[in-house]
């Protein structure tokens, strides 16, 4: 390690983290661009020495992510470094979409209004950060579109030279997305894996770059947790009793469940049960099959499915989305592509929410665990919406348009029968 980075470890660089632990074996070694165990080659994440906090400190805070840095790998002054400040987005009270499908207390986290239109600019800040701090060069990352989206915008703010890595055959809405922020777009022959791959072998041959999602991923994936804080502070400091998540790494479903342990072992909430169900789309469902099956492995798949963004086929949080799955008795389900678009039109026409395909895999799968009796209908339940639908509007655009066209007078307007 550098004598730049050693110096920004020992002057707070990443706050009150103190140290990368296993998640397998357990080991940890000091901070640093690493994201591999080095005795069992294990994930990594960021352990913290917790600080003394209340809920009044955080209140006090800015209203979007950086309310909550004491809890996060960044410095003190981080609010004050250029960043898109993504976050404290709106928990809407969705009674329509309740009464539709028979659940009596429910609200939709709507991520959809974050700088670039979904939650991967509260991943992207944090990452920014660790780059910063680490002194990397070049910002970069694989996505799916929604992360090359973030990146992008990030790295233009910030004023680091970005590269974004997306599959070929991505919506059109988050391609042009992207270009608009970086001319250093690429678009790889292949699904996310393939994309993925290529960017582990480019992080590992590239000196000076940081992969959000790949040799920064410990600190990337600690943005989540802020989804998890600010359910429980909009709710009033408390975790619902369930919460309903899409999986694509999976990695969001295992932040918000260590966010919510975080508040209780800090005092901010008080301890209770609480149940976490993950959502998948069937033609990209390795974890939901897992889970029906019984098994601790997950299967990779080759994804085919009108949700790009969640179409990883060998997600790298899997097998820890089916422990929080299991532990706090949950589930992870799966729905099809007509259930897909039927979730996105059920969502915009019960609460005026329009969201992309991975949130109509969420409602999609909050509906069938609400007719299974899965779920539990009479609890206090949150679902994910994470992205805005004009970024996939193929997925909805031959399902509507006009309900009439006719001639600019009242006696074709009455004679139509719209109302």
């Amino acid at each position: 390690m550098s004598t730049l980075v050693q110096d920004r470890l020992r002057a707070g660089a990443f706050g009150n983290a103190v140290a990368l632990s296993c998640r397998e074996c357990g080991a940890t070694q000091e901070l640093g661009p690493f994201y591999a165990c080095t005795e069992c080659f294990g994930p990594l994440e960021i352990s913290y020495d917790y600080p003394s906090i209340t809920r009044e400190q955080i209140e006090a805070g800015p209203a979007n992510i950086w309310r909550y840095q004491p809890l996060l790998p960044v410095p003190a002054d981080i609010a004050e470094s250029p960043n898109t400040e993504p976050g404290f987005t709106r928990l809407i009270r969705a009674a329509n979409l309740g009464r539709e499908l028979g659940i009596d207390r429910l609200w939709v986290k709507d991520d959809s209004g974050n700088p670039t239109h979904s939650f991967k600019d509260r991943v992207v800040a944090v990452a920014l950060s660790a780059a910063r701090e680490l002194g990397s060069k070049v910002f970069a990352c694989p996505s799916t579109g929604n992360l090359a989206n973030a990146v992008a915008a990030a790295g233009a703010r910030a004023g680091i030279p970005t590269v974004v890595f997306i599959p070929h055959d991505l919506e059109i809405p988050k391609v042009v997305a992207s270009a608009i922020y970086t001319n250093r777009l690429v678009a790889v022959r292949g699904n996310y894996d393939d994309v993925n791959r290529l960017a582990s072998e480019i992080a590992g041959e590239e000196d000076g770059w940081a992969f959000v999602n790949v040799n920064v991923r410990p600190y990337y994936g600690e943005g989540s947790k802020t989804l998890g804080y600010e359910v429980a502070e909009q709710l009033g400091w408390h975790i619902p009793d369930q919460t309903v998540i899409p999986v694509a790494s999976g990695s969001q479903l295992t932040k918000v469940d260590k966010a919510y342990q975080e508040l209780i072992r800090l005092g901010l909430v008080e301890e209770k049960p609480y149940r976490i169900f993950g959502a998948q789309a069937t033609g990209c469902s390795p974890v939901a099959q897992a889970f029906r099956d019984g098994h601790d492995v997950v299967r990779p798949v080759r994804p085919d499915t009108i949700a790009k963004s969640l179409a990883i086929g060998n997600p790298a949080d899997g097998p820890y989305v089916l422990d929080v799955v299991r532990r706090t008795g949950g589930v992870v389900a799966d729905v099809d592509d007509e259930q897909v678009r039927q979730g996105i039109e059920l969502l915009a026409r019960t609460e005026g929410v329009f969201a992309e395909t991975a949130g109509g895999v969420t409602i999609g799968v909050l509906k069938q665990l609400a007719e299974s009796g899965a779920l539990d209908t009479s609890a206090e339940t949150v679902v994910f919406n994470t992205g805005d639908g004009l970024k996939t509007l193929d997925a909805v655009a031959d399902r509507v348009g006009p309900a009439a066209t006719i001639d600019a007078s009242y006696e074709a307007f009455t004679a139509a029968g719209i109302i």
